[in-house]
């Protein structure tokens, strides 16, 4: 049997009468879907971790030299700016 005022209090949702009443039988379709999945026969299957066959597809990672006209020009548009850099307020 599905808890749903449990599922419910787990995500922090408020639910009425009629809201318990929907959710448990879509609920109940989800979980019965989820029992047929577990039916396939699937012992001869090879396990697949991706199926693009490409690896490291990134860039190296590389500063640019800038010319300081251009520096200046963005340091300009920045609110604060100290000592080349521009200036923010601390993230944690």
């Amino acid at each position: 049997m599905i808890d749903v005022k449990h599922i419910a209090k787990l995500a922090r949702l408020g639910l009425s009468k009629k809201e318990e009443k929907k959710f448990k039988s879509e609920l109940a379709s989800i979980l019965e879907f989820v029992n047929k999945l577990e039916e396939v026969k699937v012992d001869k299957v090879k396990p697949t971790a991706q199926v693009t066959g490409l690896e490291n597809t990134t860039r190296s990672d590389q500063g640019q030299k800038k010319n300081q006209p251009e520096v200046d020009k963005l340091l300009d548009l920045a609110p604060q700016t100290k000592d080349n850099y521009i200036k923010v307020k601390a993230v944690l």
